[in-house]
């Protein structure tokens, strides 16, 4: 039943956006339980799978900019739709690469290159839903739900996978993961609709809620992406170069944690998969507590604060956790303390893309996708860069070395400021949201 005696169709396709988000990462992070037993069947090393997932995530950034085009000129419906299909068909192709091949790896790397083309469309495409549906002072409790997924697909990928892989092999996992993407593809589709005004369920008071917290409708004749505010904005920068440092240390959990317990800290197939759900439940709740948190502290004392302030504060309990985890000598202590790290870095999440939404409006698709771009960058470089840094100097020195990277990102997150439009003076100002009216 609505509630105040209008309907809430925002909150429920947000929650199908979380859903899309959880099958996203674990398409994406199905590899990294499925590759303990993929290395041993291709013959390869650590350091050559790390290419491998390294494919994935250049995919994935060099893709960012466009998708956020394709999410404006076609809207989130359908580009999100052909995504879920895209990717669950090289989901599939994953499985299918012939490990007796001369070309086995540089089959895998450009199945996983192609995967990440498709999946690139996932956060810009979320991104402008947020800034069409969406009222501003409830943008961050929705980023942190739909974010929330990612704790959430990540944190079922090791338990399902590793039951998957019990049953019926690794390539059957990749099986399982691309039907349940074209299950929720085919819901997507028929459930979400691009603007509020097209939902047939979308009752007045709910489309007055919706249109009362956007900002006004900008002038029709100004329909060209301004680049040059764009590529100017310090705010812009900032947040690409803190998501960099954000995608730098998440990665060393979803590329490397799962074997980073079997193989530096010793736990078996069933325990690795047991401790390995830690880190991704803590980004869940880190998540969904952040986006709360951004819009309660942003009403009270102003956007700067509940979308840097809180970033800054996230990234440094990030690199704290994550120095003391990697030196703890007991397992189950050094999983909790490394499990803190990625909760506390997640905080941050629904700031990032709230931000984006908040200084960019109508072209946040584009931004969302320049910004999302540094994110899987860093993700690339950790993939490979983490398994040679964990060899020549071992484990402390790869997460120490994530821990450096997070400071720089604290630094980054200073200059972004979430009340300066992007657009050319004149264009409307945005809502904060110590003025927008908060929905029960």
């Amino acid at each position: 039943m609505a509630r105040n005696g209008r309907s809430r169709v925002r909150v429920q396709l947000v929650f199908l956006l979380f859903v899309i988000s959880a099958v996203a990462f674990l398409d994406r992070t199905n590899i990294s339980v499925a590759g303990v037993q993929m290395r041993q069947e291709y013959g390869i090393d650590q350091i050559q799978l790390g290419w491998v997932f390294s494919a994935f995530l250049i995919g994935y950034a060099v893709f960012q900019v466009p998708a956020g085009w394709l999410a404006a000129r076609y809207g989130p419906r359908k580009l999100l739709t052909w995504a879920l299909v895209w990717w669950g068909i090289f989901s599939i192709a994953t499985a299918l690469v012939p490990p007796e091949g001369r070309y086995a790896i540089l089959m895998l790397a450009v199945v996983r290159f192609a995967l990440g083309i498709g999946e690139a469309a996932v956060y810009p495409s979320s991104n402008q839903f947020i800034s069409r549906w969406v009222p501003a002072g409830e943008r961050g409790k929705a980023n942190g739900l739909i974010f929330a997924g990612v704790g959430a697909g990540s944190g079922l990928t090791p338990p399902l996978i590793t039951a998957v892989i019990a049953f019926a092999g690794w390539r059957a996992s990749f099986y399982v993961c691309a039907a349940i993407g074209l299950i929720v593809a085919a819901i997507w589709y028929v459930v979400s609709r691009d603007r509020p005004q097209d939902h047939s369920r979308v009752d007045a008071g709910e489309l007055a809620h919706i249109e009362a917290g956007l900002p006004p409708a900008p002038t029709a004749e100004k329909v060209a992406i301004p680049w040059g505010a764009i590529l100017s904005s310090r705010s812009v920068w900032g947040l690409f170069l803190s998501y960099f440092a954000f995608g730098y240390v998440i990665w060393i959990y979803f590329s490397w944690f799962f074997i980073y317990l079997a193989e530096a800290r010793g736990l078996d197939l069933k325990s690795s998969a047991v401790f390995g759900m830690a880190p991704f439940l803590a980004m869940t709740l880190g998540c969904l507590g952040g986006g709360v948190l951004n819009d309660a502290i942003a009403k009270r004392y102003g956007l700067y604060a509940g979308r840097s302030g809180l970033a800054m504060v996230a990234f440094v309990l990030t690199g704290i956790f994550l120095l003391v985890g990697s030196r703890v000598d007991n397992a189950p202590l050094a999983v909790l303390t490394l499990a803190l790290g990625g909760g506390a870095i997640y905080l941050s999440q629904s700031g990032f893309w709230s931000v984006t939404a908040d200084i960019a409006g109508r072209h946040s698709g584009v931004v969302s996708g320049l910004m999302n771009a540094g994110c899987q960058i860093g993700g690339a470089i950790t993939s490979s860069l983490t398994p040679w840094i964990a060899a020549q100097y071992g484990w402390v020195a790869a997460f120490g070395t994530g821990a450096a990277i997070v400071l720089v990102g604290t630094l980054a997150w200073a200059v972004v400021d979430p009340r300066k439009l992007i657009e050319p003076a004149g264009e409307p100002e945005l809502l904060d949201p110590e003025i927008v009216a908060i929905a029960p």
